[in-house]
């Protein structure tokens, strides 16, 4: 760092964290906390390290390219501390030429396929700010580009920096903070606000006051164990037994992922939720699996799920249009023949399909049988609608929907007389709302 801040490129000395971080010689490490820690700066600083070495080459990610530009981004902070130094910047690729011909990039991934823009790049620093705006195979992929020439004295690295809370959160979460999946190989610098003298703490920590009560606890006390409070579902609602009844009826209802790529998202779980009534009308939610695969292997995991859950009816909610179709027809004819399998259209939104299910959980008519996949679904259940995922919650609906056919639950008062027979899904759903409505007020 002597180097960089000797030749005039660095505006202030770094503070103690930014320092520690600096001085990390491992290939990832990851600064992060709460809003205000000196993230940016820490990051930009550490692309600068070697930028006084011929041939050294470093590039910093944002997801967005008006991300960058916006006040305190990275292009105006870069032109604040470099303007006049001997470096020159090229507006066109927002890239920055050294004396010694090292050059700092300035780039955005604003689509999942955008790290394809760089598949013949080679970078001896890559860093991401706001790490948890990124995917994970975004993430991942810029690995590939980290290398360097046979003899270089250029140490390869990787360094990000980003708050909690994001569509990246889980995945960064178990990446740098969770003791049990943490990378061994990676070093977690921890920020506080406290930790930057170039900011009003106390006026910033005023303006964070107005934030919501799960958002206050991540961006001013970096909290990552923080959670996002839904309007659904509360943890509570739900209890969780050893074992369920042997005699129910049982549906495996699927939510398929199809998020594309190139919309940019945290991409969507697969999940698929076994769920079973008894005659008394309670619900048991014996399982959920959950995955992000390859639709081959996606194919491949329900199969094997349908076997292991038996002689259980399979159900899978069908998008719309020919594509919905043709995919169901698919899975009819050679990746579940033989099971009872039908593709079943959703109707409504997401919220709307899970009001049954919010209501039956509230009136404690909701179980849940232990097993690993409880802590998931209870943080998605939490945070729905308002989380990132709602694959879970989705599958459950179904679920709940297939198995009401041919069920008539207690209706309020003067509610609607339906023959069993003649209900369709869209009717059952309808039902279900008005039901559940009862089922709360008579509890």
């Amino acid at each position: 760092m002597d180097t960089a801040t000797a030749r005039g490129y660095l505006p202030h000395s770094p503070t103690p964290k930014q320092a520690e971080f600096l001085q990390l010689t491992c290939r990832e490490a990851f600064y992060g906390g709460s809003a205000g820690g000196g993230k940016s700066d820490a990051l930009l600083m550490a692309a600068l390290q070697y930028v006084c070495v011929r041939d050294y080459a470093a590039i910093i990610f944002r997801r967005t390219y008006p991300q960058l530009e916006q006040p305190g981004g990275l292009i105006p902070r870069s032109r604040e501390w470099l303007t006049g130094t001997g470096a020159t910047y090229n507006q066109q690729t927002h890239t920055w030429t050294f004396p010694s011909g090292a050059v700092l990039k300035l780039s955005h991934l604003q689509y999942d396929d955008t790290v394809y823009d760089h598949q013949s790049s080679e970078y001896q620093f890559i860093g991401f700010d706001e790490l948890t705006h990124f995917t994970e195979s975004q993430f991942r992929y810029l690995f590939s580009r980290l290398r360097r020439s046979a003899g270089s004295p250029i140490p390869l690295r990787v360094r990000s920096a980003s708050n909690p809370g994001g569509l990246g959160h889980d995945w960064v979460k178990a990446r740098y903070i969770t003791a049990d999946t943490r990378q061994t190989c990676a070093v977690y610098i921890p920020a506080r606000l406290t930790d930057n003298p170039h900011i009003d703490t106390d006026e910033y920590t005023e303006s964070l006051q107005n934030l919501t009560i799960t958002d206050r606890q991540r961006l001013l006390d970096g909290d990552w164990d923080a959670a996002i409070e839904g309007t659904k579902f509360k943890r509570e609602w739900f209890t969780v037994v050893d074992e369920a009844p042997v005699k129910l009826k049982r549906c495996r209802f699927w939510d398929m992922a199809a998020t594309e790529p190139s919309k940019g998202r945290d991409p969507d779980y697969t999940a698929g939720a076994l769920l079973g009534r008894c005659e008394a009308g309670l619900w048991w939610l014996l399982d959920v699996a959950r995955f992000r695969k390859t639709p081959a292997a996606n194919e491949a995991l329900v199969a094997q799920q349908a076997q292991l859950d038996g002689a259980v009816p399979v159900r899978m909610e069908q998008e719309p249009g020919a594509s919905g179709k043709g995919m169901i027809d698919h899975y009819a004819r050679l990746v579940l023949p033989g099971f009872d399998f039908k593709g079943r259209p959703a109707s409504g939104s997401k919220e709307v399909r899970a009001n049954p299910v919010s209501a039956a959980a509230e009136a404690g008519n909701v179980h849940l049988v232990r097993g690993e996949w409880n802590a998931a679904f209870l943080d998605e259940a939490a945070a729905f609608p308002s989380g990132p995922h709602d694959d879970q919650i989705d599958a459950v609906s179904g679920a709940m929907a297939e198995l009401s056919l041919g069920f008539i639950s207690p209706r309020a008062p003067g509610g609607p007389k339906v023959k069993p027979k003649d209900e369709s899904v869209e009717d059952v759903e309808a039902r279900l709302m008005d039901t559940a409505a009862a089922w709360v007020g008579a509890g």
